[in-house]
């Protein structure tokens, strides 16, 4: 069952691109911007962390921090970092824990074929770990994802 708004996050999120271990804890009186996406390096998902890169600056000013999570490895996430210069850590899920407990990690399809794989969703929680909101895989614009997460421009 996938986490919705409302529900706690889980505090143990995974390991980063360096091999640490990121907890929820870590972003304790921070917002968090957790996205889930398939895989480094491919056309959606780079779309998808550069326009997050692109809009760093704003949602660290509304007070977020960003947290990409794939089941690539570590030295994946790495590559892909340095490669397009992303300014926040990406998780290992290589065992799918994290993507199981948010409910990311599902059916989808390729060419009509069913295969499992990561559902590109993002879940912005609030400083106490709370959900509170969903970007569902149909809601997701890979190229204006920071910009739909940032929201309207503050007054």
């Amino acid at each position: 069952m996938a986490l919705q708004v409302g529900d706690k996050a889980p505090e143990v999120l995974g390991i980063n691109q360096d091999g640490n271990e990121i907890r929820l804890t870590d972003f304790a009186g921070k917002k968090l911007v957790l996205y889930f996406y398939p895989k480094d390096n491919t056309p959606g998902c780079t779309a998808q962390a550069c326009s997050l890169r692109d809009e760093y600056a704003v949602l660290r000013g509304k007070g977020y921090e960003v947290l990409g999570v794939s089941v690539d490895s570590t030295a994946s996430h790495r590559k892909f970092i340095e490669k397009y210069d992303l300014p926040f850590n990406l998780i290992s899920d290589s065992d799918k824990t994290l993507s199981e407990q948010f409910g990311t990690w599902g059916e989808k399809k390729l060419y009509g074929k069913p295969y499992m794989g990561m559902l590109r969703t993002t879940f912005l929680i609030d400083e106490n770990g709370i959900i509170e909101k969903v970007f569902t895989p149909k809601e997701v614009n890979t190229k204006e994802h920071g910009k739909q997460v940032a929201g309207p421009p503050a007054p």
